[in-house]
């Protein structure tokens, strides 16, 4: 198998971790609670809301029912495409600030019961959660920074969209590997800089774990549900294929 395979199907290897040690679903809970209660609303209603603006907008008479039928068919998937992608890019932004703290403690917990590596941080739970929050929004800077450019690419006539949509499809890989694999990295003190080149050092395996990765967090209530397994499988990849 492929480094690429062998990091897009990592994360599924991960799941019996939180057999073998309970408190990581403990520690799962509250931030998937809070994510699910934030973006299941936010997706419910935006896309109630815009179905039924697009509907009422479209004149029906009884001669027309099935262009009608037709129409709102189309803009009913359009939307639904439409919010999941809005609702991404909130789960981008919001979502890792939202659960840093506690996918940190996920992430140290599997480092100490699985590799015997201690952290020896006495910073309490706050100052803990402040130092992963800041952290998230330097990858977030580094993340508009390109996103920006890249939608800003897809207005250029014809090879615009195909450039935009193929270079960001593979940031996107990357960024959701950064992201995952940046928590040991981030106990280490590392520079972020030096973070980019780690997970750059075994670029196949690190997009083949961002694709999948970038799946399970495109998808809504999946993605929620799905991020306490990714930072697992992140931690649990930096020391088995040897990252560090």
């Amino acid at each position: 198998m492929n480094s690429f395979m062998q990091g897009f199907f990592y994360p599924y290897k991960s799941i019996k971790l939180f057999f073998k040690h309970p408190r990581l679903l403990v520690y799962s809970i509250v931030p998937m609670i809070i994510n699910l209660i934030i973006y299941g609303t936010i997706f419910f209603y935006t896309y109630n809301w815009l179905t039924g603006k697009s509907h009422d907008s479209i004149a029906f008479t009884g001669s027309n029912k099935l262009l009608f039928d037709i129409i709102n068919a189309f803009l009913s998937v359009f939307i639904f495409v439409l919010v999941l992608l809005v609702c991404y890019f909130l789960f981008v932004i919001f979502g890792g600030i939202v659960s840093a703290p506690f996918n940190e403690r996920i992430s140290q917990l599997v480092e100490e019961r699985e590799y015997g590596i201690k952290n020896e941080s006495n910073l309490t739970f706050l100052k803990d959660a402040i130092v992963s929050i800041r952290e998230e929004f330097k990858k977030l800077l580094f993340y508009f920074s390109f996103i920006i450019p890249l939608f800003l690419i897809n207005f250029i006539p014809m090879i615009g969209s195909v450039v935009s949509f193929t270079a960001g499809l593979l940031f996107s890989f990357f960024y959701n590997a950064l992201d995952y694999l940046d928590y040991p990295l981030m106990r280490r003190m590392t520079p972020f800089k030096k973070k980019l080149s780690v997970v750059n050092s075994q670029r196949m395996l690190s997009l083949g774990f961002g694709a999948t990765a970038f799946l399970l967090t495109f998808l809504p209530v999946v993605n929620v549900l799905m991020k306490p397994m990714l930072v697992v499988a992140g931690t649990k990849m930096f020391y088995e294929k040897k990252y560090a």
